[in-house]
């Protein structure tokens, strides 16, 4: 392997060593690396920054998890029926539409699976079936269960057709007095034929309808549709180096591009004079303003429009920003978004992504229009899956 050498780790906590000891693996193809140990996992995904991101400078050493399971703090599970009638509940085999079943996986909230696995028995207790794409039939398509992991919230999603739940009320009795430690459950209305797994509407059975948790010391509430990091241990992590590199004082004004729910903007708001975020999904900038009110964050505000738009209007107007944070997704920024902060020319530029691939081709057009990288971290978020996230400062000639 070319490129600077990678320092040994400590092996973090295992569970049977190499592959886990997860019987579902070869099935599941969720997890990419889990024939790897988790050391041998960190050096693969150091590689593979340097390979992408080395030209552009040092690449400091990935940050591993000390306890890399367990972490998903979201868990999905479609629903349906096997061929001799059994219901049961998983996750989609690998580039097919082939549910697994899974009872618990080492990577998912132990919380989370067990709820999902109760909904699976009531569903025979009640004689309820899952519903099937291709009649039409049935009542449960998925079940999405969400825990904060500092505050201990949880909530279950269940997601129908329809509005209608034959027994719902005894259904829902049945469900708390199995796990009281459910803080509100939820009827999602999602009728389309989509691969999307929630529908516009939503039904509040029990409790407020959404959970709230803590991260970098900021309370987020987080509702059935949110955008929420799903590992919260490593976000923190991940964040406390973006606000590092930002090196903020108290003085900056501050933009936070592509600000979903507020999470990092309103990090950034505890040490800057003012943080814009922009976000065009207007579900999340709804969040996101009463995230800001949660935690008195008078000196953030959202806007729902195009962040490339917005920064490029910005530029025009003669506003400036000192520091740009964004975050795209796995696609990267496209070129007008980069014209845009060029445009504005922020001082520095802290860029956050989970695909250094895409994150490598934007930072050569920021590189060719007046920036620099002066820090490149990678952080494993996705413990013995093939993503990795990283975060790179960039800062204006």
């Amino acid at each position: 392997m070319s490129g600077p050498e990678i320092k040994k780790r400590p092996a973090a906590p295992q569970k049977g060593g190499r592959g886990n000891g997860c019987p579902l693996y070869k099935k599941c193809g969720g997890c990419q690396l889990q024939n790897m140990t988790y050391d041998e996992q960190l050096s693969f995904k150091q590689a593979k920054c340097i390979r992408l991101l080395s030209s552009f400078g040092h690449v400091d050493e990935i940050i591993g998890m000390a306890r890399p399971l367990h972490y998903r703090n979201k868990v999905q599970a479609a629903f349906g029926l096997t061929r001799g009638g059994k219901i049961i509940s998983g996750v989609y085999q690998s580039a097919s539409h082939r549910i697994v079943c899974v009872d618990d996986c080492l990577l998912e909230d132990e919380t989370a699976d067990a709820v999902i696995v109760t909904i699976r028995a009531l569903l025979r207790q009640f004689r309820l079936s899952p519903y099937n794409e291709d009649t039409g039939k049935g009542l449960l398509r998925h079940v999405l269960v969400r825990r904060g992991f500092q505050s201990g919230e949880v909530m279950a999603v269940l997601v129908t057709p329809t509005a209608q739940f034959p027994k719902k009320h005894d259904f829902l009795k049945a469900l708390l007095a199995k796990h009281p430690e459910l803080t509100t459950v939820v009827q999602n209305v999602n009728g389309a034929k989509t691969s999307l797994v929630l529908g516009e509407r939503s039904v509040v059975w029990y409790g407020k309808g959404w959970i709230t948790d803590t991260l970098c010391g900021c309370t987020f509430r987080i509702s059935p549709r949110s955008f929420y990091q799903i590992n919260p241990v490593q976000t923190e992590v991940l964040y406390g180096k973006a606000m590092a590199f930002a090196g903020l004082t108290g003085q900056e004004t501050v933009l936070d591009a592509y600000c979903g729910i507020g999470t990092i903007g309103l990090c950034a708001a505890k040490h800057a004079k003012q943080v814009v975020g922009v976000e065009l999904n207007a579900d999340a900038v709804r969040d996101a303003k009463t995230n800001a009110k949660l935690n008195r964050a008078d000196n953030a505000r959202f806007v729902c429009a195009d962040a490339g738009r917005f920064m490029t209007e910005a530029a025009k107007a003669g506003e400036r920003a000192d520091v740009v944070f964004m975050d795209p997704p796995r696609a990267g920024s496209d070129l007008p978004f980069l014209k845009s902060v060029v445009a504005l020319a922020p001082k520095r530029v802290v860029y956050i992504s989970c695909n250094p691939e895409t994150q490598a081709r934007d930072l050569v057009f920021l590189c060719k229009h007046g920036y620099k990288v002066q820090k490149i971290q990678p952080v494993d978020m996705f413990p013995h899956t093939g993503h990795v996230e990283c975060v790179c400062l960039l800062c204006k000639q």
